[in-house]
């Protein structure tokens, strides 16, 4: 594409230059909106964690009924 080439063409119509202009500042702004880079992951708290669903195992000894229960 040349500096002299037109970037579009109204084939229709009769807009005003204002009509024209507000059409031009439209695709100039969407023609250099850059989508974001790939978005980063989501941290989800660790109240979702499934590994927390698993119990853990129990420790042998004295007091191992307290570590027992689910706190």
């Amino acid at each position: 594409m040349s500096a002299t080439e037109p970037v579009f063409q109204i084939t229709s119509g009769n807009p005003t230059p204002e009509e024209t202009a507000a059409v031009t500042v439209l695709l100039l702004a969407i023609a250099r909106a850059r989508p974001a880079g790939p978005q980063p992951a989501q941290q989800i708290g660790g109240w979702a964690d499934p590994a927390l669903r698993l119990r853990r195992p129990l420790p042998p000894g004295p007091g191992a009924w307290r570590a027992s229960a689910w706190y």
